[in-house]
């Protein structure tokens, strides 16, 4: 399975290297902000998988992360550590997109039981899927390549695994084209052309042989982006 990788937004230093520590020790990699804006700036730009964020920043606030952070991340998930135990605060949070929430002082075996807890039921956590049922035959992501049932065979790219890999592990959830360029390209979509996936996705239905009027595996949803139809 993919390591996780996961942005640590706390600005005491101590509480800090305490959390990148035991997330390391507990098979996570970590990234670390120290301020507001250095935690605004990699929750837009950098790639992680969950959020660790303290309410009270030099600079931005958690508050302003979160929003903005859940504005073009949507679907990542997000835990606020704070030592607000009001319970206005943490309706806030949940309310501008918060998954869960800590409150200080916390022991490192509850923060990691809600970490996991967390990315267990995110739809981001990418599934690891190597082998998809078609109508015609069958993909094979190990091996790169579509089996037809009259034995024919298409090769697939690295790319256009991954891509498939991402939609058929979240099957009959509509993705963004914006989502797949963060999750898949690992790009930020704010200074890209979305049109690559679409080409990319035509090319994929061409190998899948799931083209024509109405395509029955990759389904395009007007206005929103793509849905695998078929159970991974």
């Amino acid at each position: 399975m993919d390591t996780k990788r996961i942005l640590v937004v706390e600005d005491d230093a101590a509480i800090r290297r305490g959390l990148s520590d035991a997330l390391t020790f507990a098979g996570y990699e970590t990234l670390q902000a120290a301020n507001g804006n250095e935690g605004l700036s990699l929750g837009l730009r950098a790639t992680w998988d969950l959020l660790l964020l303290d309410l009270v920043l030099p600079g931005p606030s958690g508050f302003e992360i979160l929003e903005a952070v859940h504005k073009v991340r949507p679907t990542l998930p997000i835990i606020i550590l704070t030592a607000r135990g009001e319970e206005a605060d943490r309706v806030k949070g949940l309310r501008l997109g918060a998954d869960d929430y800590v409150v200080k002082p916390f022991s490192v075996r509850e923060l990691l039981a809600r970490v996991e807890a967390v990315l267990r039921r995110s739809p981001e956590r990418p599934g690891r899927v190597s082998r998809i049922p078609l109508p015609g035959g069958v993909a094979d992501l190990a091996r790169c390549e579509v089996r037809h049932n009259n034995g024919e065979r298409s090769e697939l790219s690295e790319r256009e695994v991954e891509l498939l890999r991402y939609l058929a592990s979240n099957p009959g959830r509509v993705i963004s084209r914006d989502e797949i360029l963060q999750r898949v390209w690992r790009l930020d979509p704010k200074h890209l052309e979305t049109r690559t996936i679409d080409m990319h996705v035509a090319h994929l239905r061409e190998k899948l042989r799931d083209h024509g009027d109405k395509p029955a595996v990759l389904l395009t949803v007007r206005g929103r982006g793509y849905m695998f139809a078929q159970p991974a």
